[in-house]
């Protein structure tokens, strides 16, 4: 996705898709969307298009992997980190949705549909996402690190 999204970086989009992801309203998204339009020979709306339609896939692949992530480590403790984990594997599963949503928000908007409600409902299912996604990670880097830790002590 980082080769389809590469020409969708621009001086006016650094971020390159996020700035669609991020963008709060109607006008935030019409800059991203006339910027891309804007750009050389590059046909960036398509880029854009296809670049989402691919997220589809990818979601599909890190919700499960988180989920499968914190849902082994959940079942490795009892207690505080045990529930932690099985309400974040759920968690993953919600950011895989929110994403699918956020995706055709994003879509509705790169087919020429923009507006203020559009862009908004995005935003928030976006920064949603990230929170739940990103908690799960920390969850993961964190109860594994435990997980490790324990398993040294056991042997050493």
């Amino acid at each position: 996705m980082a080769k389809t999204g590469a020409t969708l970086k621009t001086p006016a989009t650094p971020k390159g898709i996020l700035e669609l992801e991020f963008a709060r309203n109607a006008g935030q998204a019409s800059a991203v969307v006339g910027a891309w339009k804007g750009i050389g020979t590059a046909d960036n709306i398509q880029a854009a298009k296809i670049n989402t339609w691919l997220d589809f896939v990818f979601l599909l692949f890190y919700s499960t992997f988180l989920y499968t992530l914190c849902r082994l480590l959940a079942d490795s403790f009892s207690g505080f980190l045990c529930i932690t984990g099985r309400f974040l594997a759920k968690g993953a599963l919600v950011a895989g949705l929110l994403d699918t949503l956020e995706n055709a928000g994003m879509l509705v908007t790169l087919y020429g549909h923009i507006s203020d409600d559009c862009a908004l409902l995005t935003y928030i299912l976006s920064i949603t996402k990230w929170i739940i996604a990103s908690s799960a990670v920390g969850y993961i880097l964190m109860a594994g690190s435990v997980s490790i830790h324990q398993k040294i002590k056991k042997t050493g």
